[in-house]
């Protein structure tokens, strides 16, 4: 899809992480950056927009499953008993909704929850989709049905989409297929491909609506299968979960003596197509081997606290310059500001001191060190140009509410600062995606409706 050319003129904006002043951004009809300029002059700016507030590039949620959306707040009770509640418990809490879902309730559920993102700032979202077949474990007549009903809410909302149809065979290590729950996600190497190569050469707008492909985690596939999609996605992003509980780590040793990085190493070539999801029980020393590879890692702060999956050692791995991402998986907040600003905040609660990212970046700011961090990962989970206000780049970018008031008093050289560590936060004034604005559709209630009603059936 071509666009008409853009100019906007922003008298502050973020350009290469810092404030710049009086910058000329135009976009040309493919919707990416062709000229930037810093210091515009009156002559410059005819014919340009002019964007009211403080300008930010959009970010990346690389790490999402939409339908989980429907289960927010409804899985914070205890079990009882006097049993602890854990990962696997909200597991099993979790798929009772995946089995329930139809393609209209996920189109709505995940129309809302992309309209929510595109307010709080996201501008483009990687959905880790595996509701690949019928509520009874049938394949649809239409393979792509439930990846239709994503794709479809993120050309409603406007919002970017990179679409990780998920590769999901077996229960566990040393299962020898799926158990009963888990009927939905069946899928082979070769399903999976043909629903990322359809997107990829079905979609009308390939700048904003693309494909790669997941491995839902070690545990779920075996070796053939592993090494077979590896290869097959030669030249797409790769996400998977790894390391992310315990557990996880403990049965990988018992089946083949390795942990997870080791055996996975072993089996394929790990390069910058990798995007390593949680990764909360990598070592330092397997950070360093990681790091090696340009792979890539997507934290999920909120989730992470959510479910006890543990802290991610970003000090680490932001002091070897490690690429990273984040992602909101399970939509507990669907802020960028909140996953930033609880990512620093558990690494001051572990390490008993204050701004650890400035620190490990070497940077003054943490909120800086935080958002460019996670500004340049954001290209990888996605596959696609997303590093901000640059040439060459997608014309992403969010306008700041210069009347918010986490905003009040503070000076303009420290925006960002209180944009990640003040609450409460509101939303950004406009959004755009590839040079045009988002929502394009209506605002957030357009959407909330259809949502309720989908809540209504799924839980009446």
């Amino acid at each position: 899809m071509s666009h008409a050319v853009r100019k906007f003129f922003a008298p502050h904006a973020w350009v290469r992480g810092r404030w710049a002043s009086d910058v000329l951004l135009e976009a040309d009809a493919r919707g990416h950056w062709s000229r930037i300029v810093e210091g515009a002059g009156v002559l410059e700016r005819l014919g340009a927009t002019t964007l009211h507030g403080p300008v930010l590039p959009g970010l990346v949620n690389a790490h999402g499953h939409a339908f989980q959306r429907a289960i927010v707040g409804l899985t914070e009770r205890a079990s009882g008993h006097g049993n602890s509640d854990d990962f696997w418990g909200w597991r099993g809490r979790m798929y009772s909704a995946a089995n329930r879902i139809t393609p209209e309730q996920l189109e709505a559920i995940a129309a809302f929850l992309y309209a929510e993102l595109l307010q709080a700032g996201y501008t483009h979202v990687c959905e880790f989709h595996y509701l690949h077949n019928d509520v009874d474990g049938k394949p649809y007549a239409d393979p792509l049905e439930m990846s239709r009903a994503i794709a479809r809410a993120a050309r409603r909302t406007g919002i970017g989409l990179t679409l990780l149809p998920t590769l999901f065979m077996r229960a566990g290590f040393a299962a020898k297929g799926l158990q009963g729950d888990q009927r939905r996600f069946a899928s082979t190497p070769q399903s999976v491909m043909e629903i990322a190569r359809a997107v990829r050469t079905g979609s009308s707008d390939e700048e904003r609506i693309t494909a790669g492909v997941a491995i839902h985690s070690l545990r779920s596939v075996d070796k053939g299968a592993l090494v077979e999609i590896a290869k097959a996605a030669s030249g797409m992003p790769l996400h998977i979960h790894i390391a992310e509980q315990l557990r996880e780590v403990e049965d990988c040793l018992l089946e083949h003596g390795q942990r997870p990085l080791e055996f996975l190493m072993g089996q394929v070539r790990v390069d910058e197509r990798w995007n390593m999801v949680h990764a909360t029980r990598f070592t330092g020393e397997e950070l360093t081997v990681l790091r090696g590879t340009g792979a890539s890692v997507v934290i999920c702060p909120s989730t992470e606290a959510n479910l006890g999956d543990g802290i991610f050692e970003l000090a680490s791995w932001m002091g070897q310059s490690g690429n990273w991402s984040i992602g909101s998986d399970s939509h507990v907040t669907r802020s960028w500001r909140e996953e930033l600003r609880l990512l620093e905040y558990s690494q001051r609660l572990k390490l008993r001191v204050r701004n650890v990212a400035a620190t490990a970046a070497v940077m003054e700011s943490s909120a800086a060190a935080l958002f460019e961090g996670a500004l340049l990962g954001g290209s990888a989970a996605a596959g696609l140009p997303l590093g901000g206000l640059r040439e060459g780049e997608r014309a992403d970018f969010v306008v700041v509410d210069r009347d918010a008031l986490e905003l009040a008093g503070v000076p303009g050289d420290h925006t960002l600062d209180a944009l990640v560590f003040s609450s409460p936060e509101s939303r950004f004034a406009r959004v755009f995606v590839a040079g045009e604005e988002a929502l394009a559709g209506g605002e957030r209630g357009e959407y909330e409706s259809d949502f309720c009603e989908a809540m209504r059936e799924l839980w009446p």
